[in-house]
């Protein structure tokens, strides 16, 4: 039977069509991404999720300061949480990412990649990418200080701390550590010159520095009004919302899940993949073991179970986990975190006898448990650190536990001078804290002339309220 011309001409364009259609395929399968392609393009993916997390923890720290301190100093509180991150970001692009991660000048300080631009290798994550993953610890790092030294500190002040830290003290840390080519941490055989100090994610790199400034900053500003009574004795200022005080705890907490794992920084082989689980699985361990050390704690030596000590705790926990999420076993991180419980209460009551004064705690959560987290490593890490070794629980004898104690008090004396210099240099220029009236009135009123609250006492926002309604 004769096909009909009609037939015949659209069996033709079907054949050519299917012709064009296989050919066409095979030169997008030569013309697409490459294995080692697809790979980058996967870390870089896994990368930026894990900063955006990251950066999620501002609004965290927000909440928990705000919730921690009253109500008439929370538009002060969110303000400087906002600015502290915009100050940062602009100061780690300029100078700080160079001074960190730029050519080492003797393994102290970077010298290049100032300013940076767009830079890009063949096989590699974008630099922009790495750059946006670190100026989100940074900001980390710079806004521990805002909780420590809350309710009477000078707006200005704090731009210019925000920008100095995030300029030049943290990046200095920075390169010292995690450069590649740092003094601290690149590994040459032994403990002598080159000391492989292991801090995965910034136990001390990020919150020791800032609990460091922390504290020095709250020693040089001195206790709020009324903090200390005449005899010395503590005097208890409660914070106005707990809601928002575990709001910002749970925020923290799920931000960690990027701080933590997302310094393995690729995922895209097996081996990464399992370090990313196992970090993912160490950090929320130690912060469930740190909730429940600071709940025990605080509830056999007050008599009830303190909230906002167990909020505390679980902040404790993390931070102890950050310097060896990579490197312990479940079991560890367990003990790590549980023990970082009682640090935070008791650290907290160490305070109180020294009368320096801490509305958020941050000093014992980030610096007392930074350094207990660091230490740890030394003692419980299963797997080598930077040192080639192991924990000395884990046969691996005093080496790391040296290295680890080399960098905890390196880093400390760095930011103790620095910070020490830069609170005095500020205090004695532009003035540190703010006017005996404008703490009584609120630094919301004083500093900005809005209240986070008019309702609550009445008066349109952006008016002014009496010291006396405000408190």
């Amino acid at each position: 039977m004769k096909l009909a011309w009609r037939t015949k001409i659209g069996l033709g364009l079907g054949f050519g069509l299917g012709l064009w259609f296989i050919g066409s395929g095979r030169a997008f399968a030569q013309e697409g991404p490459t294995t080692t392609e697809l790979a980058v393009a996967m870390n870089t993916f896994f990368l930026l999720v894990s900063a955006f997390l990251v950066f999620f923890m501002q609004a965290g720290f927000a909440m928990l300061t705000a919730g921690l301190t009253r109500s008439k100093n929370t538009t002060n509180i969110l303000f400087k949480n906002l600015m502290d991150f915009v100050m940062c970001s602009i100061a780690f692009w300029a100078v700080g990412w160079g001074l960190a991660y730029g050519t080492s000048a003797g393994g102290f300080i970077g010298t290049d990649q100032f300013f940076l631009s767009a830079i890009t290798a063949e096989g590699e994550v974008p630099v922009l990418a790495s750059w946006l993953f670190q100026v989100v610890f940074a900001g980390t790092a710079a806004t521990i200080v805002a909780g420590a030294m809350a309710e009477r500190t000078k707006f200005t002040a704090y731009l210019v701390y925000s920008f100095i830290i995030s300029l030049f003290i943290y990046p200095v840390v920075v390169h010292w550590v995690w450069s590649g080519s740092g003094w601290l941490n690149t590994y040459s055989g032994s403990t002598e010159g080159n000391w492989g100090f292991t801090d995965f994610a910034g136990s001390t790199v990020v919150h020791s520095v800032g609990g460091w400034a922390s504290l020095i900053g709250a020693m040089i500003l001195g206790p709020r009004l009324g903090r200390f009574g005449p005899d010395g004795k503590p005097r208890a200022i409660p914070g106005h919302n707990m809601s928002l005080a575990a709001l910002g705890t749970f925020i923290l907490w799920l931000g960690w899940f990027g701080f933590n794992p997302g310094s393995q920084l690729a995922i895209a082989s097996q081996g990464d993949a399992d370090a990313v689980a196992m970090v993912a699985v160490t950090t929320n361990l130690a912060a469930a073991a740190g909730a429940l050390g600071a709940l025990f704690t605080a509830w056999l030596r007050y008599g009830k179970p303190d909230l906002g000590q167990t909020l505390n705790g679980v902040l404790g926990g993390l931070v102890a986990i950050t310097a060896g999420c990579a490197y312990v076993d479940p079991l560890s991180s367990i003990i790590i975190g549980f023990i970082a419980g009682p640090i935070v209460v008791f650290s907290a009551e160490l305070l109180e006898k020294l009368k320096i004064d801490d509305p958020v705690g941050a000093v014992p959560v980030h610096l007392f448990s930074g350094i207990w987290g660091t230490l740890a490593v030394g003692l419980f890490a299963s797997i080598p650190g930077n040192t080639g070794t192991t924990g000395l629980f884990y046969g691996g004898g005093l080496t790391l536990l040296i290295s680890q104690i080399v960098g905890v008090v390196a880093i400390g004396l760095w930011t103790v001078a620095t910070t020490a210099l830069m609170f005095f240099a500020i205090k004695a220029t532009i003035g540190l804290r703010v006017s005996k009236e404008e703490e009584e009135a609120g630094l919301d009123i004083g500093e900005h002339g809005v209240q986070a609250y008019p309702d609550l006492v009445g008066t349109p926002a952006g008016g002014s309220v009496s010291g006396a309604l405000a408190k």
